[in-house]
Parts: structure tokens; C-alpha cells; sequence
């Protein structure tokens, strides 16, 4: 027999929790479904355990750069691996239990472990259970995405999931794709010890950025002893003993890389494959994201996709934007659109990037009259100070409204700083907001005002 809720939320990544407490707040007899870790991927193998292993690795790489602060060490550096992934599983696990002893505390709220399925539009089954609600909230997350590469299906080879489980140092990493998973990772493990290859099929690295943003990061990746190799295709796979072998077709001919470890990180898929779609009627496009408009509802009524599988978003912070969203619309009465956020997201390479709005290129094809500046961040006092000047500023402006149209800040407290900038940009307020405000001294941030002092016609 059918058990009968007024809401079901299908996972516990970013959105799904904080929607479903909302909704038992608001009178709803609600149940949410998990199927293996509570609090999906950014908590548990995404953004909170990389960047404590990014923070583990920076602590190596500052000290193996002590002389040049006066510090001396008593010698070599070496990195534990073993106590790295076990700070890293410390951090997870808090971050874990907070949020599933959270959710089976919660009044009014049932919690089923379990694989969900939809049965028919508004019908799920869960561990033998089928449960029917007139709402229900898609947030099912996405995977790493393996493309079918001959020969890789014979080899062992480690996504960002299984990097997870890593507690020993790889000899030579080889990682397949040069966009945020394995730059991030590449410049980590080089930082442990490890020799890095990166292998990216494109002609430049993270290609949704623009050019001299690319050329920046592989700049800051390969002062640390990263090899990058572009408009590298990965043909074949082949496995040479304890060795693994990568033939790459190049411009320049067929070439041949070995390490002892391959890192793929080539992008993203959605867990929609075995959701039961198709017995919903739902609506998903060629890659397996869920269609939705501009208020997260997708092509059945009472149903909606949060998060990750929808498509419109691949971040943590686009994630729980959508249950903002949703709670907005369907509790608070407050219109709220996907269309109305500007997109944010940060590189964490160290020195990071901080990217707002649109590109340089972006704009350049809009046709629009703009202004634009740029500035290195060797001109920043506390880069100086800190030793890390690697990286710029640059903001393009709409000429004629003199609002802020994008941003990207590669360097010494990036990721930070550019939310100021996108402040300004949803107040839409002008430029000279920020340009005419004062700011602290010795900071990052005192330098957007001069930045934006010379800005000029982009050409």
C-alpha cells in the first residue's frame, strides 16, 4: 500500500536538506531519500575534502619556501600521506554526521536509506516502500563522467571519488583533463611530491575562460614543476606492468606518456540514468540533465530538480541557490528566477581564481561598447608581502550604464575578493560604487578601486 506524504526530496546534497526542514517548518508531511553518503558530493568527496587536502598541500609548499621568509627548518620537508587523508576524513566526518544526525533529529521528517525510483509521476519506491506525494524535489547530484577511451576499462584509474580513498603519494599522476578537478589536483599532489602530467585535448587549459586567464593558470601550474601538454587527444589506453601507458595523438604526431597513476577528470554526469525518468514522464536532454524553467519546475507538474542534475548549475553555491529559489516561489510567495543570478565560481589552484559575469570574449561578441582594465597582481602590496604575486585583475564595464559586466581575479585571495564585485553587479550599481569607496590598507581588495580608475575603451 502506498504510504502517502505531502513532499518527497530525492537526496541530501546541498539543496535537498535545508528544502526539506523548510518544508516540515511549513506543516508539510515530508520524506527525504538517500541512497549512500548524507550530504552528497561537496561534503563528502567534493569541495569540502579537496580543499582541506588543498590546504594540507599549501602548507607543504609554504614549507619548503621557509628560507625565503628567514624561517629555518630542521630539513627536508616531507608530507605524511596517511595523516593528510586522515585531517581530510576528520573534516568529512563532522561535516557528515552534522548533517545526518540533523536530519533523522528533525520533527516531522522521514529519513529512508535507500535507492529511489519513480514508479509513475508523482510515486517513488525505496527500500521496498513505494511513497506518493503531489510534490517532489529531484536532487540526485552527478558523478564523474568516463568517456569510453580503448583500453581504459583494463586499467585501474582514479576519478575525484576514489581520489578520496588515496593515502599514499603516486610517483608520476597522470591527469586527464585540464579544467578545475584536475588542475586542482595536479597542483596538489605536485605540492605532496608527486611528478604531475597533465593532459588536456584542448588547445589552452579551463577553455570557458579567456585566454590570458588560461595562460595564466598554466603559467602558476607550471612554476611549480606541473607538465602540461595541450591539444593532447587521449587515443588508447595500456596497461606496462606496474605502469600505465597514455598514447596521445598530438599536432606534432603520436606521443606516449607512463606514470603510475591516472587521475580522470574530463567533467560531470548526472545520477539520472536509473532514477526512473522515463515511468515519470520527465523531460532530460541528451546528456541525462533534467529540463527545467526558470523556477526549477521541470516538464511534470509538482516536480522539480535541484542541484547539480538540472543542469543549470555545477557548483555547490548554484546548488543551494536552487533551494532558495524553490522556497521562495513555493513557501515564501516571493518570485525568485534562475535567470536572475549572474554566474560566480572560483579555481582552486593556489593562488586561486575568482570569475564573475561575463568573459572578455563574451562581451567582445556581444558587441556592446565597454571599458576594461587590467592589472598584475605584482603591483598588490600584501602580494608582496606574502610572496605570491603571480596573476591579475580584470573588470569589464558596460560603457554607457557604467555597470560591472564581469570580473576575473587570478591571484593572492581571488576567490574572496571578487564578491565584492559581484555585490555591485546585483545591486547594478556603477562601477564607481567600488571605485570611489575606501578601502583598508594593506589588503587585495584596496586595489579593485584602483583598478576601476583605469579603466578604457576595449579595443
Amino acid at each position: 500500500m502506498p504510504e502517502a506524504f505531502d513532499a518527497i526530496v530525492i537526496g541530501t546534497g546541498q539543496s535537498g536538506p535545508a528544502l526539506a526542514a523548510r518544508l516540515v517548518e511549513a506543516g508539510h508531511k515530508t520524506a527525504i531519500l538517500e541512497r549512500k553518503l548524507f550530504g552528497g558530493t561537496c561534503v563528502n568527496v567534493g569541495c569540502i575534502p579537496t580543499k582541506t587536502l588543498v590546504a594540507s598541500a599549501r602548507v607543504a609548499y609554504l614549507a619548503r619556501r621557509a628560507a625565503e621568509f628567514g624561517v629555518r627548518l630542521g630539513g627536508p620537508v616531507s608530507v605524511d600521506m596517511r595523516q593528510v587523508k586522515a585531517r581530510k576524513d576528520g573534516v568529512v566526518a563532522q561535516s557528515n554526521q552534522g548533517v545526518t544526525r540533523w536530519l533523522k533529529g528533525l520533527a516531522g521528517l522521514t529519513v529512508i536509506e535507500g535507492h529511489g525510483r519513480f514508479r509513475a509521476p508523482h510515486a517513488v519506491e525505496v527500500a521496498g516502500r513505494v511513497l506518493e506525494a503531489p510534490r517532489i524535489f529531484v536532487n540526485v547530484g552527478a558523478r564523474a563522467s568516463v568517456p569510453p577511451i580503448p583500453g581504459l576499462e583494463r586499467v585501474e584509474y582514479l576519478t575525484n571519488s576514489s581520489m578520496m580513498d588515496v593515502d599514499f603519494l603516486p610517483e608520476h599522476l597522470l591527469v586527464v583533463g585540464g579544467s578545475y578537478i584536475g588542475l586542482e589536483f595536479g597542483q596538489m599532489y605536485r605540492r605532496f611530491g608527486s611528478q604531475v602530467t597533465v593532459i588536456e585535448q584542448g588547445e589552452r587549459l579551463i577553455p570557458r575562460d579567456d585566454d590570458d586567464v588560461s595562460a595564466g593558470v598554466k603559467e602558476i601550474v607550471e612554476a611549480e614543476g606541473v607538465q602540461v601538454r595541450l591539444g593532447a587527444r587521449l587515443a588508447r589506453v595500456e596497461r606496462r606492468g606496474e605502469r600505465t601507458a597514455l598514447h596521445l595523438e598530438c599536432p606534432g604526431g603520436p606521443q606516449e606518456v607512463v606514470g603510475s597513476h591516472v587521475l580522470v577528470a574530463v567533467g560531470r554526469r548526472p545520477n539520472t540514468d536509473d532514477l526512473g525518468l522515463e515511468a515519470a514522464g520527465i523531460q532530460a536532454d541528451a546528456r541525462g540533465f533534467i529540463a527545467v524553467d526558470d523556477e526549477l519546475r521541470t516538464s511534470v507538474e509538482g516536480v522539480w530538480a535541484i542541484g547539480d542534475c538540472n543542469g543549470r548549475g555545477a557548483f555547490t553555491h548554484t546548488s543551494w541557490n536552487d533551494y532558495e529559489i524553490v522556497a521562495a516561489n513555493l513557501l515564501d510567495h516571493d518570485p525568485r528566477r534562475v535567470s536572475e543570478r549572474i554566474l560566480a565560481y572560483a579555481l582552486y589552484i593556489d593562488p586561486p581564481l575568482g570569475r564573475v559575469g561575463l568573459t572578455e570574449r563574451e562581451v567582445r561578441a556581444g558587441g556592446r561598447p565597454a571599458l576594461m582594465a587590467k592589472m598584475p597582481m605584482s603591483r598588490v602590496g600584501r602580494a608582496r608581502e606574502r610572496g605570491e604575486t603571480q596573476g591579475f585583475m580584470k573588470v569589464l564595464v558596460d560603457a554607457a550604464s557604467r555597470q560591472i559586466l564581469g570580473a576575473a581575479i587570478l591571484g593572492i585571495g581571488g576567490d574572496e575578493v571578487v564578491h565584492q564585485i559581484l555585490d555591485v553587479m546585483y545591486a547594478k550599481a556603477p562601477y564607481t560604487v567600488i571605485q570611489r569607496a575606501m578601502h583598508i590598507h594593506p589588503t587585495v581588495s584596496e586595489f579593485v578601486p584602483t583598478l576601476l580608475e583605469n579603466l578604457e575603451p576595449l579595443a
